[in-house]
């Protein structure tokens, strides 16, 4: 190869790495701004300096600001847009690295079932009072997040039976999300009215019960756990070219791959524990993040996190306002948006998606 076709690969790598990083600063943008305006947007109107006054309020004396537009936006709607934020953007994340871990574009943060772990564990905690560590104010968060990483430990060992192989992983996960989802439907059998209200409130998912202690709680464990992710960026898209080519390179491809989804299923659990089962976030971002700005894992993580949050705010916001002041949980929502699109990558299969 010679100089000059070197310096045009070069070239054309810098330009592309460009556009990339504007992209991902255009979602950050607009991320914040989706949000500023969410803060305007519930039962009760304000004015876009009614609210960042109340926020103002909270550092700097303020006198215009009333205290009726303080609670409204600190206490009941800046919580829940953080939360909303937060859980897209570990869902984006965790469905990205799955993907590329699995090489499977159906993969998504609960197809190993921990979703249905944590659906079992709450469960459990809501009919039978009974906790992983007693009871207590979060017995429901703590039992759903225990559960869905016992259900990743389960699977890991079914998996190392068989090499930890990629089929035997999903098999695996398929096999332990229908014994949870019996266990929940026993559950719900056995349980009062009340108790089944709860079950089917919290399996549809929602950000209704977000409070600033779980904002706080979520968001260094959020970013910790996204920063370990992004280490592996560089064996992801070497993996992203078959396990052969990953292995050449001096990657360990099934050290690589346990680590990646034990991150994945940690993150995955913490927000679900708080929120809920949130359908397709997980499954829809990395996609529309890959048909954008490519495979490159780098840049596809971030930005299926910033799309995921993007994605999750909008729906949680419209979950909000379009009934108001009665609310529809968003894992309905966000499952309209997501079966249409699951549909589609279904049938336009005959495109290669690891290219």
């Amino acid at each position: 190869m010679s100089d000059d076709e070197v310096f045009d690969a070069e070239e054309v790598y810098a330009r592309a790495s460009w556009k990339k990083t504007l992209f991902t600063l255009v979602l950050l943008g607009s991320v914040l701004a989706v949000a500023v305006f969410a803060t305007t947007m519930g039962a009760a109107s304000l004015g876009m300096g009614e609210s960042f006054g109340a926020v103002l309020a909270e550092f700097l004396p303020v006198e215009e600001v009333s205290t009726f537009a303080q609670v409204v936006v600190l206490q009941l709607r800046l919580p829940r847009i953080l939360m909303a934020i937060i859980t897209g953007i570990s869902l984006g994340v965790a469905g990205a690295v799955m993907q590329g871990v699995l090489r499977n574009p159906l993969v998504s943060p609960y197809t190993l079932g921990l979703s249905s772990g944590a659906a079992c564990g709450a469960a459990i905690a809501i009919v039978l009072g009974v906790g992983v560590f007693g009871t207590g104010r979060y017995i429901i968060v703590i039992n759903a997040f225990f559960f869905s990483l016992l259900t990743m430990a389960i699977v890991y060992g079914i998996s190392r039976m068989r090499g930890t192989s990629v089929e035997t992983l999903i098999l695996a996960g398929v096999a332990m999300g229908y014994l949870f989802s019996a266990v929940i439907s026993l559950l719900k059998y056995v349980s009062g009215h009340e108790e089944l209200r709860e079950i089917v409130f919290w399996l549809m998912g929602g950000l209704y019960t977000a409070r600033w202690e779980n904002v706080i709680i979520l968001i260094p464990a959020v970013l910790f756990f996204t920063m370990l992710l992004m280490r592996y960026s560089w064996d992801l898209n070497a993996m992203s070219a078959g396990e052969e080519v990953a292995s050449s390179l001096g990657i360990n491809v099934n050290r690589v791959r346990i680590i990646c989804l034990s991150l994945s299923a940690v993150l995955t659990a913490s927000v679900i524990a708080f929120t809920g089962i949130i359908g397709f976030i997980g499954l829809v971002s990395p996609h529309v993040c890959r048909l954008l700005i490519g495979s490159d894992h780098r840049y596809l993580i971030p930005c299926s996190g910033l799309i995921g949050a993007l994605v999750l705010l909008v729906s949680d916001t419209a979950c909000r306002t379009m009934i108001s002041p009665t609310e529809i949980p968003v894992g309905i929502v966000t499952s309209f948006i997501g079966v249409p699109f699951f549909l589609y990558l279904l049938v336009s299969r005959k495109r290669r998606w690891w290219q």
